[in-house]
This record gives C-alpha cells, structure tokens and sequence, in this order.
C-alpha cells in the first residue's frame, strides 16, 4: 500500500496510527483547538482545510498536512473533541435515571455549544476515544442498575439516538434562524404566520431559557424514556 493511502485507509482517522512526530511545534492537539475555533467563529459550511493554514501560520502549515491528512480526519477528531466536555462523572446519589440524565445533558450541552457539531454526527462520530468513554459510562450504569444481554444495548441505543436526534432537530431550527439574521423572537415573529403556529409559542420553543425550549424540552423527553426503561436481561 502507498504511503499516502495509509493514511486514509479503513476510513476512519481512529482505525490508523498517527504519524510519526516531526520537530515542528504543532501537535494534533494545537489542531483540533483551532479547528473549534474556527467552526465556532465561520461555521460548518465556510470550513476548509484551506481556512485552517490560512489561521495558522506559514511555518505550521506542513505540520498540518503531515499529521492530519484530510478534511474528513479533522472534522473526526474535532468531533470527539467537543464530546471530551461531557465526560462528567456521574453522581454517587440518586437511583441510575438520575445517573444517566446527568450524564446525558452534559453531552447535550457541549453540542449545544458548538451547534455545528450536530451536523457531523451522522458521518463523523461513533470511533473517537471520548464518544466511546460516553457510551461506555452509560452503559455501566444500566449494567449496574440490572440491564443485561440485547436488552442493555437496546436501552444503551435508544438513549443515544435520543441525544443525537435532539441534537440535530435543535441544531436545524437554530441554523434556520442563524441564516435569517434576525434573532429568535423576530425570526418568530415573522415566520409564526407562515407556519401556522401562535408567535409567542414559537418563540418560547426556540429560547433555551423557556420552560418549553430545547434544554427543557430534551430534559423532559430523557426522562420520559428513562421512566419507560426497565432493568432486565433479553440473551
């Protein structure tokens, strides 16, 4: 095999080896820290391999080629990178619902924080270190809790597609208004009628801070599948 398809094969940046160090200062950490920095400031759609030499500079360029190959690898690891946030431990209080939700909107937050992110989840997430510690900190808590067999993983992947569904349906609604220029309530206030919906109902939907807004609505849905969960073991 070529060189330079070692260092895209398998498709996944985590299924191969990182390169070699080089004497240039840059590590795949300084990377990644840009990379956020940039889709936080210009956003998914405006990103390129291209933006980031231009951020970094001349003598760092070669240092990112040589240790990132592709676009593709980049938006990978910087993916796993936001889902380093939610690794809070859970509490040593409570039964294992209350355990889970904590752990569950710390993952919320950090996507709701870097909205962008939602949009690579469906192609770019699954094999990082940190996606897999997330997955693993859940599912020991329903195994502790009596989940076990088919049942365990069915509870582990509903609670997931949860999060990531939420995840993306917020994230849509934000980068339609995002894309209007205006803010929540006006956006509301000129696009309620066209919808056919109350203003004030669609405002209060798209502000975090409302009882019936994303963070409170996606705390509510978590907790009606939590309740509808069952410990028990399915070989």
């Amino acid at each position: 095999m070529r060189e330079a398809d070692k260092r895209t094969a398998l498709g996944s940046v985590w299924l191969r080896d990182e390169p070699e160090p080089t004497r240039a200062r840059l590590s795949r950490e300084d990377i990644v820290r840009t990379a956020i920095r940039v889709l936080d400031r210009e956003g998914l759609d405006k990103f390129s391999m291209r933006m980031m030499a231009a951020e970094l500079d001349a003598a760092a360029t070669s240092a990112l080629y040589w240790r990132i190959a592709t676009k593709d690898d980049l938006l990978e690891l910087v993916v796993d990178e936001i889902f380093a946030d939610a690794l809070v431990p859970p509490p040593d209080h409570g039964d294992w619902r209350d355990q889970v939700t904590v752990v569950i909107e710390a993952a919320y937050h950090a996507l709701w924080e870097h909205p962008w992110t939602a949009r690579l989840l469906a192609s770019h997430a699954g094999l990082g270190p940190n996606y897999y510690a997330l997955t693993e900190r859940v599912q020991t808590i329903l195994d502790t809790a009596g989940f076990k067999g088919t049942h365990l993983d069915s509870a582990v992947s509903a609670i997931f597609h949860y999060l990531i569904g939420s995840a993306v349906t917020d994230s849509a609604w934000l980068s339609v208004v995002r894309r209007s220029g205006m803010n929540d309530s006006r956006w509301a206030a000129e696009s309620a009628s066209r919808m056919g919906v109350d203003a004030t109902h669609l405002a209060a939907y798209l502000n975090p801070e409302s009882v019936a807004g994303p963070e409170a609505r996606f705390t509510s849905g978590l907790r009606v599948i939590l309740v509808g969960l069952r410990p028990r073991q399915l070989s």
